[in-house]
């Protein structure tokens, strides 16, 4: 499986995120549809895209009691997405659960990945807030292998942590990274950030890029850029 990136489609209407996918004639990115997008527009939206040729990373972030995700992942696998994610705090039973629901009868499912730390988390307010007083990097390290353990494909971490989760998890498990900026851009609300080849040379497997690509004067050129830079 090959690197890419993963543009975060965080628009709040379809009008908005058909018009920006438009732009990419020719081009069939691989896109995130997130919380805001799916609250606004439904499944429709992601059926829409989906029949345009996108390959979609649904983000949700499921996390909740086992059976409740089951059933939940159950109907998001009938939207035929690439890949989907849940919280690795709800638990291996959970993760199981999730696997579980989410594989269609003829066997197949889209990717399951589990997030760690969000990229806005800081060991101080990991700490403070959540109690958790092991180190950031145990944690995440901790979490993504209990995700291998209940059998997904990868992990959301930090691009700072993803060479750390193949040595404990082995080569073949994702780690998709958000917490992307451009060396000349702003860091936004984000913490833990690096720019597309640091995080090609530290060993991402997809990279998930917001808006340093939306927010772009030219959002194809800056995805271009992207991808020159992550996939080379």
């Amino acid at each position: 499986m090959g690197k890419d990136v993963i543009i975060a489609c965080d628009f709040s209407s379809k009008e908005e995120t058909l018009a920006f996918l438009d732009k990419f004639s020719g081009k069939k990115p691989y896109v995130k549809i997130g919380m805001e997008l799916f609250y606004a527009e439904g499944p429709a939206i992601v059926q829409e895209i989906k029949a345009r040729g996108h390959q979609i990373f649904l983000d949700l972030k499921l996390h909740d009691i086992p059976n409740t995700v089951k059933k939940a992942m159950a109907v998001l696998s009938r939207l035929d997405v690439d890949m989907v994610n849940l919280h690795a705090a709800g638990t291996r039973a959970m993760m199981e659960g999730a696997l579980e629901g989410v594989t269609r009868p003829d066997g197949t499912r889209p990717l399951v990945i589990a997030v760690t730390q969000l990229t806005s988390t800081s060991q101080e307010r990991m700490q403070e807030e959540l109690l958790i007083h092991a180190p950031m990097d145990e944690t995440v390290m901790h979490y993504a292998a209990n995700a291998a353990k209940a059998g997904l494909d990868g992990v959301v971490c930090s691009p700072m942590e993803a060479g750390k989760v193949h040595e404990t998890c082995g080569k073949g498990f994702l780690t998709v990274t958000p917490g992307i900026r451009f060396a000349d851009g702003d860091k936004g609300d984000q913490v833990r950030v690096t720019t597309p080849a640091q995080a090609k040379e530290i060993g991402s497997d997809y990279i998930v890029v917001g808006r340093p690509i939306t927010a772009a004067a030219d959002p194809v050129a800056a995805y271009e850029r992207c991808v020159k830079e992550f996939v080379g």
